[in-house]
């Protein structure tokens, strides 16, 4: 039931974020070059650094929404592909380009064989002993700055302790 569940939810995201069409009230992003870190627990055992391969499209609602639906592709920590889809929210923003916003989001399997091995080691393999399903619910918070209308750079944390920062191109 739970399989069922997700496939209709990352269908739903799909749908979402292809089929819209992009005009003055659509906002769009290209999320790229991650760079993650395991700040605890780390003796080199951990896909990070660049290795991580994280590509998102993310779309907001409506141009003064904070809220913005995300769906891509990463390696996790044990270099396994996984699906990433998630909610956006900025919390705060200032005049200056800083934004405060978190990531609240699914990392896991999906019906294509890509992602077939995500569930196959650390949190990602309890939650498939659990559910039938491997993931786990990333939850990150962070600062981003804005460059200029169309670039920004961000630095948060998933919790409970991975450095990220990536890239965002965005567009209307």
């Amino acid at each position: 039931m739970l399989k069922i569940i997700i496939r209709f939810l990352g269908s739903s995201l799909l749908i979402v974020i292809f089929c819209c069409q992009a005009s003055e009230i659509n906002l769009y992003s290209i999320n790229t070059g991650s760079f993650v870190y395991h700040l605890t627990g780390n003796h080199g055992q951990y896909t990070e650094n660049f290795e991580n391969n994280f590509f998102s499209v993310e779309r907001k609602l409506s141009e003064d929404s904070k809220y913005s639906v995300l769906l891509g592709t990463m390696k996790n920590s044990f270099d396994d592909r996984c699906l990433a889809m998630g909610v956006r929210r900025d919390w705060a923003s200032w005049d200056n380009g800083w934004v405060f916003k978190g990531v609240y989001g699914y990392t896991g399997e999906f019906f294509f064989d890509a992602f077939k091995n995500c569930g196959d080691h650390g949190s990602y393999h309890d939650f498939k002993k659990a559910t039938g399903i491997g993931f786990s619910p990333y939850i990150y918070h962070g600062f981003q700055y804005n460059f200029t209308s169309y670039f920004g750079i961000e630095t948060g944390i998933i919790i409970p302790s991975v450095f990220v920062i990536t890239v965002q191109w965005s567009f209307r």
